[in-house]
């Protein structure tokens, strides 16, 4: 293999990380073969949270530590390894929950000025989803409009931020039986933000220093996100740009064309890509590119951003975490505007070698060498003008280096829990009774969600796609956010014939039956939220026990490597799902902390962690969870069809 092929499987990736190389352009590839990781930080055994350190506590090599070197493994202040372990893991679903939450936060307060009429171009547009919310929160319909339910939904939500007592209106939506144990155990969030600060106050130098009790509150605050901001954000999302349904669009850098105005679409917030998706269509701006030489505005998303507007719009997707620097390198891109997390500074280096101008917009993100349009939401589509404006004005600068890989896979996404309600039920009956029947009568093992980013120290996407084509195999269901997501579109695996392809007799019997790909594209990674709800319903539908600890599911993020990932982990852990990751695992440094986290969780949530960096090897462990909780459930055997006569059928009346 060529150093290129070395680095992913994916065609286009290759091609363009060889057309950097030729240009002389440094991306994150050529940076992971340059610096290697820490291995005292990457096990979670360096603490750097007051200024005698940093202290390293790494363990003790080949043999099996006496109580005497345990008790000199400390930091300065005394902190053991298992607090040192603890308090990075959990500062680092603190970092991850402040990330997704306050994307809710913004989502919340642009929803509220729309409710209120001060954002011009945004309406509700799913009035349904608006009045089943108001229904769920216990506020008002009445003969009330639209627009006064929609300002209680809004402020009530806002105040879910704030709140400092009781608990999260939104942890209704999970099962009685779940909400009670969360009670139990004391980790019922009482407000998004209160949980994270927590965090922060206990990992403080001095304050709490019991790993189990660190721990606990890891918890509390990733449920504050999974059921709290995560899920507000989506919910809202959905009133105000429409629930996802099933829609046609592209994927991979293929998207991008030569002789038109390119415009990536990168980040996490659909707040203010909604609107450019609108102001490039309006005719004054299409001529403004034809007097300029193009033929059009092309549009395409990079990341989660890339998620919300395929699910919404049918806007092809131009690549996933680790594709954003050859995007640029095509040469053909005019403008790519970013928002927040995700987004690499180097991109603003990488523009330089070509023409393209990066264009930041959130007061929270900002970066050096980017032309910064700030977003206001209350005036958006001047916001959304001057954005686009920028790009076509920019594409008559083009230096001619233009190298567009011939690579463009068909995909279906948009599969919210609406939606496939909808699709397993119908109009007037829709349930995830066929779904809970199909894992039954063992047509369908199980379902397994496959998320998470890239990760530059393993092949990209080869773990993604390694172990999803091993879940549908074994005639497991996969859904999938993020980065996941994108990587299964380049790989065809989002399309209905993928069933016949790459699925298992009875997955592909289901598939072919309902006309659903095998790995079904639920959104961005802060619509994890959706993959909760849906659980719940397989709960509530009822023959798969009665807490979704009870479900034969099990959740994976392969080539994980943000904060926010640990966080979206440690929240299905928590509302009991087995959980395995990739790549590297942040608490190695503690053998304690690990066990706790692999094996003592299970025995509190019913869910728990796993690691395992080889992707069939992890499918597999996740497949033998799915095979004990059927047992559990007794249905791990096939039942012989019996056909009732008419004697038998009054003997059971």
């Amino acid at each position: 293999m060529s150093e290129a092929e070395n680095k992913s499987i994916d065609q286009a990736t290759i091609e363009l990380i060889e057309k950097a190389t030729a240009d002389g352009v440094n991306t994150v590839f050529d940076r992971a073969d340059a610096m290697k990781p820490c291995p005292i930080g990457a096990v979670g055994s360096c603490c750097k949270n007051c200024a005698m350190g940093p202290c390293r506590v790494p363990l003790a090599k080949g043999k099996e530590e006496t109580p005497e070197q345990k008790l000199k493994r400390r930091g300065l202040c005394g902190a053991t390894a298992e607090t040192i372990a603890a308090r990075n893991f959990i500062r680092m679903i603190a970092g991850g929950a402040s990330a997704h939450s306050d994307h809710g936060r913004g989502t919340a307060e642009l929803f509220l000025a729309a409710a209120k009429g001060e954002a011009p171009g945004y309406e509700i547009k799913d009035e349904q989803k608006l009045l089943q919310l108001a229904l769920d929160w216990g506020i008002d319909i009445g003969n009330r409009s639209n627009s006064e339910i929609a300002v209680d939904v809004g402020e009530k939500a806002l105040a879910e931020f704030g709140r400092q007592d009781g608990e999260l209106i939104t942890l209704r939506k999970a099962p009685l039986k779940r909400q009670e144990l969360w009670r139990n155990l004391g980790v019922a969030p009482r407000g998004i933000d209160r949980e994270i600060v927590e965090i922060m106050h206990r990992t403080h130098m001095g304050v709490d220093q019991d790993y189990k009790n660190l721990l606990k509150q890891g918890a509390r605050a990733a449920l504050a996100d999974g059921w709290g901001g995560s899920m507000i954000a989506t919910e809202l999302q959905d009133i105000l740009f429409g629930t996802p349904a099933p829609i046609l669009g592209k994927a991979n850098l293929g998207v991008l064309r030569e002789d038109e105005v390119n415009i990536i679409i990168h980040g996490h917030e659909p707040l203010l890509s909604e609107i450019i998706v609108a102001v490039a269509q309006e005719p004054k701006m299409v001529e403004l590119a034809k007097s300029k030489g193009a033929k059009g505005i092309n549009l395409a998303g990079m990341c989660c951003t890339a998620n919300e507007i395929l699910m919404r719009h049918g806007v092809g997707i131009a690549g996933n975490y680790l594709q954003q620097e050859l995007a640029l390198v095509t040469g053909a891109v005019d403008a790519m505007v970013v928002d927040v997390q995700c987004i690499f500074q180097s991109i603003t280096t990488v523009a330089e070698c070509y023409h393209t101008k990066i264009i930041t917009t959130s007061p929270k993100a900002k970066m050096p060498g980017a032309v910064h349009i700030e977003f206001d939401e209350h005036d958006a589509l001047t916001s959304a003008r001057e954005i686009v404006k920028t790009a076509i004005e920019n594409f008559p600068n083009r230096k001619g280096n233009i190298g567009i890989p011939d690579n463009e896979t068909t995909q279906i996404a948009g599969f919210s829990h609406e939606t496939i309600n909808y699709l397993l039920g119908g109009m007037f009956r829709a349930s995830y009774r066929p779904l809970n029947d199909n894992i039954i009568n063992g047509r369908i093992r199980g379902l397994a969600g496959v998320v998470g980013c890239n990760n530059a120290r393993v092949k990209h996407n080869e773990g993604h796609i390694a172990m999803v084509k091993e879940l549908i195999k074994n005639d497991v269901l996969v859904v999938t956010t993020g980065c996941n997501a994108i990587a299964c579109a380049e790989a065809g695996l989002l399309v209905t014939e993928a069933a016949a392809e790459f699925a298992g007799e009875g997955l592909r019997e289901v598939c072919e039956t309902v006309g659903i790909p095998p790995v079904l594209h639920m959104g961005s990674c802060v619509d994890n939220s959706r993959i909760l709800i849906a659980a719940t319903a397989m709960v509530k539908d009822g023959g798969l026990g009665d807490d979704i600890s009870d479900l034969p599911v099990a959740g994976a993020a392969p080539e994980w490597m943000s904060e926010k990932a640990i966080s979206i982990g440690q929240y299905f852990v928590a509302s009991g799902v087995y959980t395995v990751f990739g790549v590297n695992w942040p608490t190695l440094g503690s053998k304690e902390v690990t066990d706790f986290l692999f094996k003592d969780m299970e025995d509190m949530y019913g869910g728990m962690w796993g690691f395992e960096e080889d992707p069939i090897k992890a499918a597999h462990l996740m497949i033998d969870h799915i095979d004990k909780k059927r047992k559990a459930l007794g249905i791990d055997k096939a039942r012989e069809r019996v056909l009732y006569d008419m004697e038998m059928r009054r003997e059971l009346t």
